[in-house]
């Protein structure tokens, strides 16, 4: 196995295409629907449909197997939907991992985790905390560290969604995605190619893709959303900031409000059962905040603990 390309920039058009090729056995490759929503078209990529309830499943094969070596053990931290995606890659690949995850996170989402087959510690009341205990356990030898959102052959991997939208569907111009730790933004980005708008929505009170943005630099963020379980990252990625400080790229802002309304209006007119944090970026959407003839919006998880009615 060899490494994909890239730069310090992050990955390439290529390197996505070349992990859509190395994940494909073991993936879904999740439906495009075509819908009208108050009176505009729109395109919804059915990506919490994936193996595992969200698209990180995808960075994680990707990263494992554009490895030299596969390790002995995988470590991680996560708010709880990466974790399920590595503990389910290891298992798929046949090797133990092990999950750091912050006491906040949800029984859920933990279940899922231990479901997979991975050992769990919960560390800590954020993401950061979880993911110092697991890069130092890592460090001290247990297995190889494999970060949720920092890493050029995750980005890639999460980029294939993107891929399978234009692949499908040229004619979309705008790509609408939940932020994070930019992970997921930074690949739909890399993907989205030139010509393509790339919107990145964050809750307006768990936004550390939008600070570091207007900073420069990755700062630090509070995280206090309905949907910080997913999208709870204190500070952007070295590597996603460069790709997403792309002319291309648009910020934007959404209240949990609006998510709740968002995740609602999915239900009752989709019977799309999806998380907040699956919900945020067509949350920006029905506020008219997406631009484009024709935008994608990507629902990216539906590991939630109840949806509304």
């Amino acid at each position: 196995m060899t490494s994909p390309a890239s730069t310090q920039s992050g990955p390439a058009l290529r390197d996505v295409r070349e992990a859509a090729d190395r994940i494909s056995p073991y993936i879904r490759q999740t439906p495009l629907l075509l819908a009208e929503v108050d009176g505009r078209g729109v395109a919804l990529k059915l990506e919490h449909l994936q193996l595992t309830g969200s698209f990180k499943v995808r960075g994680a094969l990707n990263a494992l197997l554009s490895s030299e070596d596969l390790p002995h053990r995988v470590i991680t931290a996560s708010g709880g939907n990466h974790g399920i995606a590595v503990a389910t890659a290891a298992r798929l690949l046949g090797f133990p991992a092990l999950v750091y995850v912050p006491e906040t996170a949800p029984p859920a989402k933990v279940d899922a985790i231990v479901a997979a087959g991975a050992q769990v510690m919960k560390v800590g009341s954020s993401y950061a905390e979880a993911a110092a205990e697991a890069r130092a356990e890592a460090a001290r030898g247990g297995g190889k560290y494999l970060h949720a959102y920092d890493e050029a052959a995750v980005i890639a991997g999460q980029g294939t969604v993107t891929l399978e939208v234009v692949d499908e569907a040229p004619e979309i111009d705008v790509l609408v995605v939940a932020g994070g730790g930019g992970g997921l933004a930074a690949g739909t980005a890399v993907a989205a190619g030139r010509g393509r708008t790339t919107v990145v929505v964050e809750p307006e009170h768990c936004n550390a893709i939008h600070n570091g943005l207007a900073a420069g630099r990755p700062v630090e963020s509070p995280v206090d959303s309905v949907a910080a379980s997913s999208l709870g990252a204190t500070m952007i990625g070295e590597i996603p900031l460069s790709v997403l400080s792309a002319p291309e790229v648009v910020s934007e802002l959404v209240t949990d409000e609006q998510i709740k309304d968002a995740q609602q209006r999915l239900w009752r007119e989709f019977k799309l059962a999806v998380e907040p944090g699956g919900a945020v970026a067509f949350a920006a959407f029905l506020a008219g905040k997406v631009p484009g003839e024709l935008p994608c919006v990507i629902i990216c998880g539906a590991n939630a603990e109840w949806i509304p009615v």
